[in-house]
């Protein structure tokens, strides 16, 4: 009976261990040689090619189109946009830092300063009634007639003996510039001419005092080499002029 039971567990356990797995022999049929070849077809074939790189030049894109790649700026463009920047750098900081307003058809219409309908209060009737009455205008206007004053024109002064009047004198004489009138002496003529003429601060000023040292007729100052009677640079036509 003990013999009986003995073989009937032994029959068990064939029955398990033929329904295992059989575990493979890790070192069965492996090589130097076998490993090598397989690892170089892994890397022949198991190593993915590099991907496409794109050509496209990089810079400051622009604005973004839904649907559409950004683009990429040329160089002319890039540049334009970098003096662009500069400019409106420059022009605020000589602007009190304010950045200055570009013209362009995009910019909104500036905000009106006067009235709605584009006329200053004082033009505008019903603006000008809202702050003043009729009656308020006709007292100012009385006020400021009282304040005026009209000056009565007076006889202009007499002129010391002995003065002279360049005014009277253009006035009084009908030859050009240049039209020699009066015998000069020509000895050394243009040096005190020269001279003589930087002594005075205006040409109105040498003809008062060669016309009260003897001119036209006499030339002691030396300021009229020419002998038309006008001392250095002095003309008598503004004075004909305003009495035409």
């Amino acid at each position: 009976m003990m013999l009986r039971h003995t073989g009937l567990v032994l029959l068990a356990l064939a029955g398990l261990s033929a329904c295992g797995p059989t575990v493979p022999d890790s070192a069965a049929g492996i090589t130097s040689n076998n490993y090598r070849s397989a690892r170089e077809a892994q890397l022949s074939g198991g190593i993915p090619s590099a991907p496409v790189v794109s050509q496209e030049t990089l810079g400051n894109v622009g604005t973004l189109t839904p649907g559409q790649p950004p683009r990429a700026r040329t160089l002319a463009e890039v540049k334009a946009a970098s003096e662009e920047a500069i400019n409106t750098a420059n022009l605020a900081a000589a602007n009190s830092g304010a950045v200055p307003l570009q013209a362009s058809p995009s910019n909104p219409a500036p905000e009106l300063v006067a009235a709605p309908n584009g006329m200053s209060s004082e033009n505008d009737f019903s603006a000008v009634s809202n702050e003043r009455s009729i009656e308020d205008d006709k007292e100012l206007i009385e006020r400021n007639r009282s304040l005026y004053t009209v000056i009565q024109p007076e006889a202009l002064p007499s002129r010391p003996d002995g003065s002279v009047n360049v005014v009277s004198y253009a006035l009084a004489t009908n030859n050009r510039v240049g039209q020699p009138l009066y015998k000069r002496s020509s000895f050394r003529a243009e040096a005190k001419y020269a001279r003589a003429c930087a002594d005075y601060a205006s040409a109105d000023l040498a003809q008062a005092a060669f016309l009260a040292k003897g001119g036209p007729e006499k030339d002691r100052l030396g300021v009229d080499p020419d002998g038309d009677g006008f001392a250095c640079t002095w003309d008598p036509q503004p004075f004909r002029n305003a009495v035409r």
